[in-house]
């Protein structure tokens, strides 16, 4: 990894403005090779009660600034992301796997969450409600909730932090981030540009820890944190939420999913396999909102299976930093060991192994493009995240049959669905449970629409203007003896 800016490569813990090196330390490494990429910072519960401090020690000065002097320092940030670009691909590509071209679009797309903030801060309208009495006059503002937490997964390093910290940022909050013990360079290296930006000591503060357990505990106890935003699973999510109970944090959590993906007798078979394509084998499969179950429709069936498969077996696996890769390894062990039980698992059950099915020889972590015929939803596959190159695929034969299969899980973050008959969409998009479906198309996420999930798959909303709401409180402001 040859950087253009060596000084993005940090290892210190990074509090109140400051670079801090940590007592103790905890290796970061290549999935792909094993090679050792950084020796980082291990937080502890002491670094992160410093970092508290900070951040709400720096909130009413920050939520003091007027929108458009947060905005000026946030537009400055994002223009530092761009001129980055190939530096923190490399970084993101080398601790987390992606093929380069994937992380140089997550850079894109995370600096996108920053520009869109920078400028929807100063949005955050209140309203004039007529009053109750001839002497009351009744107003509303939006105000900060205060310093917030972000505890971000590795499967989208850089996007994941700019997603829950722009806003924040946009409206006045300070922030503390824990990211993936797999992938901290990326934040680091996000600190690093924020310095640079210029914020104030505080504002923005990172804490790499291989010990989340216990950065965790302070952020969820600490009365001084206002607000818990988290993505990762559903496990954890319910234990942070009850964590958070005890001093009643603001909280908003993007969970597991269990993606239904389905393609109608209807659909345009070309662009059904492209857009299943897309969505389950970007990030090796590594997605929360990938297809993680394909539901095809009888009349189809055979021409899909087949037209995906060939797709399939065209994928280019290998190393994340050669352009050619388009799928790179999973993260680590317990990942490769989680995808093979569920194969054994499937092909116990009766599945059939159409290409793939193993890792590639000499690599383990890379694991081969595979698609699973003649699934079933009693095989565990159907019921948790693959969360790897895996794609099985199921028969339906009507849509109320297909709407049913779709639904019948706890889960209900996104879904997708091809097909042509403009009333059937209609009433398909309404009744699947998810808080988002995409519509002949395998890729939803943007910066301007609201992502979010609705039952185990968590509350809250990321991204457009209903991503600001999850990082203001609501004050009323009764005025009398306006007579």
């Amino acid at each position: 990894m040859q950087l253009s800016d060596p000084t993005l490569l940090r290892s210190s813990a990074y509090v109140n403005g400051d670079w801090h090196p940590a007592g103790a330390s905890f290796p970061v490494l290549n999935p792909f090779n094993g090679e050792l990429l950084a020796e980082v910072a291990d937080a502890t519960a002491a670094d992160t009660e410093a970092a508290v401090t900070a951040a709400s020690a720096a909130f009413p000065e920050w939520s003091a600034r007027t929108a458009a002097e947060r905005s000026k320092i946030l537009r400055r940030w994002n223009d530092l992301i761009l001129e980055n670009l190939e530096d923190l691909a490399q970084l993101l590509t080398a601790e987390q796997g992606k093929p380069i071209n994937e992380a140089q679009g997550e850079v894109r797309y995370g600096a996108s969450f920053i520009e869109w903030f920078a400028e929807e801060g100063k949005r955050a309208y209140g309203d004039v409600i007529p009053g109750h009495g001839r002497d009351k006059r009744i107003t509303v503002v939006k105000q900060p909730v205060g310093v917030v937490a972000a505890i971000t997964p590795w499967n989208f390093p850089i996007a994941m932090i700019t997603r829950k910290v722009a806003p924040a940022l946009a409206v006045g909050c300070t922030v503390v981030v824990k990211p993936a013990e797999d992938t901290p360079l990326s934040a680091l290296a996000l600190a690093e540009l924020a310095s640079r930006a210029g914020f104030p000591p505080g504002v923005f503060n990172v804490l790499p820890t291989s010990n989340p357990k216990a950065v965790g505990a302070v952020l969820t106890g600490d009365e001084r944190v206002k607000k818990l935003s988290f993505t990762g699973s559903t496990a954890v999510g319910k234990q942070l939420m009850a964590d958070c109970a005890g001093t009643v944090k603001k909280v908003s959590l993007e969970l597991g999913g269990n993606a239904p993906f389905i393609v109608f007798d209807d659909a345009d078979l070309a662009a059904a396999v492209e857009g299943a394509m897309a969505s389950k084998y970007r990030n090796a499969g590594q997605t929360c909102v990938c297809a993680n179950r394909i539901f095809v429709q009888n009349g189809i069936y055979e021409d899909f299976i087949a037209a995906f498969t060939r797709a399939t077996q065209a994928l280019t696996v290998g190393d994340g930093s050669q352009e050619a890769t388009e799928i790179g390894p999973l993260i680590n062990e317990a990942a490769l060991e989680k995808v093979q039980r569920l194969l054994v698992e499937a092909e116990r059950n009766g599945a059939e192994i159409l290409t793939g099915g193993g890792p590639v020889e000499g690599q383990e972590l890379l694991f081969q493009p595979t698609v699973v015929g003649g699934a079933s939803t009693d095989m565990q596959m159907s019921k948790e995240e693959i969360f790897g190159p895996v794609a099985a695929v199921y028969r339906f034969e009507t849509e109320a049959e297909a709407v049913e299969l779709a639904n019948a899980t706890p889960f209900g973050l996104a879904a997708y669905f091809y097909g042509r008959d403009y009333a059937r969409c209609w009433r398909v998009a309404e009744r699947l449970e998810y808080g988002m479906v995409g519509i002949n198309t395998g890729m939803i996420s943007t910066a301007v629409a609201p992502f979010g999930g609705v039952k185990e798959s968590g509350f809250g909303r990321e991204g457009s203007k209903y991503g600001l709401e999850d990082y203001l409180m609501t004050k009323y402001l009764c005025w009398g003896g306006v007579e």
